[in-house]
């Protein structure tokens, strides 16, 4: 039963970063009600890389200006955009050119590695907290490179890591097959990253937090909020499309992309866009492999997950509603061969998800500039699982009103 006397928080969203959120709040004492349409972990945190991935990377950047006409070009690029959504994505597309200059890129990666320095430790903890501990692996990733080329090509974001003080190894010829026999010779180089972690089941992951924070005394409610009210009292209302209200005092609103249409009727829209990104689980794969493998010259990975292993990644920008093209998840595939020559496809399926994207890649973990108790928990792009523990004591100790360990200023929705 809820307890009456407990501050009541409604967290709308039941993907990583919400369930994270939910438990964080109903550990602390709040009273939890986590809402979303669907099942906890059944939207996009179901198909992610299962990566935690502490090399923050800034989207944009002269060096992404030059590639992407290239790859805009290559229909088997890291990049696609649909042309009917062309006219849409501009606003957006000039957002994210701006956050790439060079005066503007120094703070991004300040502010990304804020949390990606937090990160290991706070989902070791939370993993800690709610008995899954086994759920990540101890191992780490691989970034590959085919050519010489690749990697001087990518050495600004080694220097970034060196920066930072993130530990890392170059690898080159039979080391390489040394820590993962199954990648082809004919890879030059790679790099090997302790501690990126993966994750055994993000699915999984998603449903014994939602599952914990119920545990805890947290409600879950199935709906869709239409909008989000407060009353003279200072009481939000949280208005669902079944005509059900839930009251509460504080809202945390982390509902991936969708989270825009919601920002939007509280009078403060974000440049809040879906990036989708398409995996293809194989449960018969024919290798095995130790750790999870990243290509970043064609932008995609490849983990073992979930049961088998899933090749996923790059971008396509085709809007919410548009269906999905799984030709993009069979190139994957096809560049993944290429590193694992022994890789088949057997017992697979495909997938599509809707990253929720800002222009500059990094979050809103913010209080709301236009309705006190509400707070904002989304944009988190590539990194929503790795950034999940982080964001969930941020907002948690927003909630609770003490300070965060973190320079929010950053993060806060009103940046734009």
């Amino acid at each position: 039963m809820a307890d009456e006397t407990k501050k009541r928080v409604v967290v709308v969203g039941a993907g990583v970063i919400g369930a994270s959120i939910a438990f964080e709040l109903q550990r602390r004492g709040l009273q939890v009600t986590l809402v979303d349409k669907g099942e906890p972990g059944r939207g996009t945190s179901y198909g992610n890389m299962a990566s935690i991935a502490l090399d923050f990377v800034a989207g944009s950047g002269p060096s992404t200006w030059k590639k992407m006409p290239g790859w805009l070009l290559d229909p088997e690029g890291p990049v696609w955009l649909r042309p009917s959504y062309a006219a849409k994505m501009l606003p957006w597309f000039l957002r994210f050119l701006a956050a790439g200059r060079p005066s503007r890129l120094r703070a991004i990666e300040d502010a990304g590695m804020n949390l990606s320095q937090r990160a290991l430790g706070d989902f070791r903890e939370m993993l800690q907290a709610i008995g899954a501990s086994e759920l990540m692996t101890e191992e780490g990733c691989l970034a590959i490179y085919e050519t010489e080329a690749e990697f001087a090509a990518d050495r600004g974001h080694l220097a970034m890591m060196q920066r930072y003080g993130l530990e890392f190894e170059v690898l080159s010829n039979g080391a390489i097959q040394y820590y993962e026999p199954a990648l082809s010779p004919s890879i030059a180089k790679a790099v090997l990253l302790p501690d990126n972690k993966s994750i055994r089941d993000p699915y999984q992951l998603v449903v014994k937090l939602a599952d914990a924070a119920k545990a805890a005394g947290a409600a879950f409610v199935s709906g869709s909020v239409r909008n989000i009210e407060r009353k003279g009292d200072g009481t939000a209302v949280v208005l669902l499309e079944d005509g059900s209200r839930i009251e509460a005092d504080s809202v945390v609103l982390a509902a991936g992309v969708h989270t825009r249409f919601l920002a939007a009727k509280l009078g403060e829209p974000i440049p809040l866009e879906t990036e989708r990104g398409y995996h293809t689980q194989i449960m018969k794969p024919g290798i095995s492999m130790r750790y999870s493998m990243i290509w970043p010259a064609r932008a995609f990975m490849v983990t073992p997950t979930a049961g088998g292993i899933r090749v996923g990644g790059n971008v396509e920008l085709a809007g919410l509603d548009a269906a999905p093209d799984f030709r993009r998840p069979r190139v994957l595939v096809r560049h993944a061969q290429r590193a694992l020559p022994g890789l088949k496809v057997e017992e697979a399926t495909d997938w599509m998800g809707h990253r929720p994207a800002l222009p500059d890649t990094i979050p809103i973990i913010s209080p709301s500039s236009k309705m006190p108790g509400v707070f904002y928990a989304t944009g988190h792009g590539h990194l929503g699982l790795t950034y999940a523990a982080t964001t969930a004591r941020l907002i948690g100790d927003m909630v609770s009103g003490t300070k965060p360990p973190v320079d929010m200023t950053p993060f806060r929705i009103d940046r734009y």
